[in-house]
């Protein structure tokens, strides 16, 4: 069986939106949320967070902080018996004003660099892969890992740039609807991989019997 993961985004997607939140205690899942990486994990997908996280760069917080998040998340996802397999940020924004930080990136969404980290880390296959997030900047990065995606259209969105790159392959409510969907989509490239290796099969046998 391939190597296949769904990565996430975090803030509005996993967890509520609070700008710029490293306060474990502020930590809230999303409706949904905790039902859909269920249902994900059941599937066999690794879940990986991918999250943009410029608060480092403009000086609100450390990148120490950081591992407090990861280990929130741990904590919310526990009771549905769920665990990241990865957790991956870009602490990077040009307009920053920490130096060391204060830069041009491939790891800032959306550009897919963290999502290609991630594959090297985890031997993903991208292209079995999903990216879920709640923006058109997910959308995107997914889009140029080779990623399918979907966007939870949860009004998040609000300045709708469309692009060949930024046009979801699905829109969902929710995580437990996305969930729902890339179960079914996966069904229907199961039956499609079982048709062509049937079909092949015949073929030879139909070979082996002129023969």
């Amino acid at each position: 069986m391939m190597n296949q993961a769904v990565f996430l985004d975090k803030d509005g997607t996993l967890i509520e939106d609070v700008p710029y939140n490293v306060d474990p205690a502020q930590m809230r899942l999303v409706a949904g949320a905790g039902i859909g990486l269920q249902q994900l994990h059941q599937m066999g997908y690794q879940l990986i967070v991918i999250s943009n996280q410029s608060g480092v760069a403009r000086g609100y917080f450390s990148e120490s902080a950081l591992a407090e998040v990861e280990q929130r998340l741990q904590a919310l996802l526990a009771p549905f018996d769920v665990s990241l397999d990865g957790f991956y940020y870009c602490p990077h924004h040009p307009d920053g004003t920490v130096m060391d930080y204060a830069i041009a990136c491939e790891c800032r969404k959306p550009a897919p660099g963290l999502l290609m980290q991630a594959a090297r880390d985890h031997g993903i296959d991208l292209t079995a892969s999903w990216f879920i997030g709640d923006i058109l900047n997910d959308v995107e990065a997914g889009r140029n890992a080779g990623c399918q995606t979907v966007l939870l259209n949860n009004g998040n969105e609000t300045e709708w740039l469309l692009s060949v790159d930024r046009v979801p392959h699905y829109m969902t409510a929710d995580l437990a609807e996305a969930a729902a969907v890339i179960e079914k989509v996966g069904v229907r490239s199961q039956k499609s991989e079982y048709r062509k290796a049937e079909a092949s099969y015949r073929s030879r046998e139909a070979k082996l019997v002129g023969f």
